[in-house]
C-alpha cells in the first residue's frame, strides 16, 4: 500500500517560539503555554477554536492532558507520542491526517523545556539498553560517536569536516538576534576542544538551553483567511528502524533514507529543488549523515559537501539557517525549532531569509539515531 498524503491541503497558520536560550522562572507547561499563545495570536485565532493538542514534555508523560487543563481548553484529541527530536514531525503527519479528514478544525503542536535554568541536565527517562549499559556509554553522546567513528573509517571523514558544520552553523547564528551562542568559531577552535566521547569533541555537540515553540495548522482554504500566509504541508513521513544504536544494521545509514524520499514523493519534489534545509544537528556527524540519507549528496560524500563552508551562508546549500541546535537552542528536543525555521523562511520572516525560497525541508531525529521523521513545507504557489 502506498502512501496517501493530501498534499497542500492543510497548512501552518501561525509559528512562534518563546524563551529561547535562558528562561528563569517557567516550567516547561509554562513555556509551551506562552509559545502556544503566540502562534494563536500570530494566526489570529482564537484559543477556544483549538480541539487538537500535539506535546511532548520532556518531564510530563500526561503532557497532552496537562497543556489541555492548563489552556483551559477540552480537545477532541491529544497526542503526546514521544519519538525524541523527531516527536513533533510525527506530531504533525497525525494533525495534518485529522484535519484533512475533518475530524479537527484547528490543531497546535507545542514544546517546552526549561532544560538549561533547572540545572542543564537532559529530562528523560530514556536510557542505554542493557546490551550496551556494561560498557558505560554517555547516553545518548557515545551512540552518536560510534556512527561518527564509523563513518570515518568506512569514508575518509575528517574531523575537520565534521567541525565545518559546527562553525557553518555558528556562522547562521552570528546574524540570527534569537540564537543563544554567538561569536567567533574557527575549524580549530572545533578540532581543540575538550574531547567528550572519541571523535566527539565538545564544540561537536548541541548546546543545553531553555526554549518553547509551537505551530498552529488548519486546513489550506482557511488558513487563506487568516492573518498570516499560509505554509502549506506538502509532504511528511516518518520511519523508525530501532531504538538502541547496537541494533542499527548499519552505523552509516540512518532511517531518513526512508523518511526522506517518502517525504519528498508525497510533495512531488526532489532534493535538487529544496532551497532551505532545516535538519536536527545534536551533533555534527547528524548533519553529515541526513544529507546524504535525504539525497542531498551520494552516502560518503557529506564531509566534503560540507568543507569549505557548503552549507554556511553563501555555500551550496542553506542549512540550519538560524543556527540549528549547535548554535541557536537545543532545549532538549529540537525538531520543533526546525519546523517554526523552515516556516519563517518561507514566509520571508526569518533572522536569514533565502531569497525566493518556495521550498523548505525539515528533518528531525530521535533517540540515537532512531527515528526519522521529514516533512516538505511549500509556499502558496507551490500547492
Amino acid at each position: 500500500m502506498g502512501d496517501r498524503f493530501p498534499r497542500g491541503r492543510t497548512a501552518v497558520a501561525g509559528a512562534a517560539t518563546f524563551g529561547v536560550g535562558e528562561a528563569p522562572g517557567f516550567s516547561t507547561i509554562e513555556l509551551a503555554a506562552r509559545a502556544v499563545q503566540h502562534a494563536l495570536a500570530d494566526a489570529g485565532i482564537a484559543l477556544p477554536e483549538v480541539d487538537g493538542l500535539f506535546i511532548a514534555l520532556p518531564d510530563d508523560l500526561f503532557a497532552g492532558l496537562s497543556l489541555a487543563q492548563y489552556l483551559g481548553v477540552q480537545p477532541r484529541f491529544t497526542d503526546n507520542n514521544r519519538a525524541g527530536g523527531a516527536s513533533f514531525m510525527s506530531h504533525l503527519v497525525t494533525a495534518v491526517m485529522m484535519l484533512d479528514a475533518g475530524y479537527l478544525d484547528c490543531a497546535v503542536i507545542a514544546y517546552g523545556s526549561n532544560q538549561r535554568s533547572s540545572g542543564g541536565r537532559l529530562s528523560t527517562p530514556a536510557r542505554s539498553d542493557r546490551w550496551e549499559a556494561p560498557y558505560a556509554p554517555l547516553y545518548p553522546l557515545s551512540s552518536y560517536a560510534l556512527a561518527a567513528a564509523r563513518h570515518m573509517h568506512q569514508y575518509g571523514t575528517t574531523r575537520e569536516q565534521l567541525a565545518e558544520v559546527a562553525v557553518a552553523a555558528r556562522r547562521w547564528a552570528n546574524t540570527n538576534p534569537e540564537a543563544f551562542a554567538k561569536g567567533p568559531l574557527t575549524i580549530d577552535d572545533v578540532l581543540s576542544a575538550r574531547m567528550i566521547s572519541t571523535p566527539i569533541g565538545a564544540r561537536d555537540c548541541c548546546l543545553v538551553t531553555d526554549g518553547a515553540a509551537a505551530l498552529v495548522l488548519t486546513r489550506t482554504d482557511r488558513a487563506r483567511d487568516l492573518r498570516r500566509p499560509p505554509v502549506p504541508v506538502l509532504g511528511a513521513a516518518t520511519a523508525t528502524w530501532h531504538n538502541a544504536i547496537s541494533q542499527s544494521a548499519d552505523l552509516t545509514v540512518t532511517a531518513a533514507a526512508e523518511s526522506g524520499p517518502r517525504a519528498m514523493a508525497m510533495a512531488g519534489v526532489t532534493p535538487a529543488e529544496i532551497d532551505v534545509v532545516q535538519l536536527y544537528d545534536a551533533f555534527t556527524i547528524n548533519t553529515v549523515l541526513f544529507l546524504e540519507d535525504l539525497g542531498f549528496c551520494a552516502k560518503g560524500e557529506g564531509g566534503a559537501f560540507v568543507s569549505g563552508g557548503g552549507i554556511a551562508p553563501g555555500g551550496r546549500l542553506a542549512v540550519n539557517t538560524n543556527g540549528g541546535g549547535l548554535s541557536c537552542c537545543h532545549p532538549g528536543m529540537y525538531g520543533l525549532f526546525a519546523m517554526v525555521e523552515a516556516v519563517r523562511q518561507l514566509r520571508g520572516e526569518a533572522a536569514n531569509p533565502i531569497p525566493g525560497a518556495e521550498l523548505a525541508l525539515a528533518h528531525g531525529n530521535g533517540g540515537t539515531l532512531s527515528a526519522q521523521a521529514t516533512v516538505i513545507f511549500g509556499r502558496a504557489a507551490t500547492v
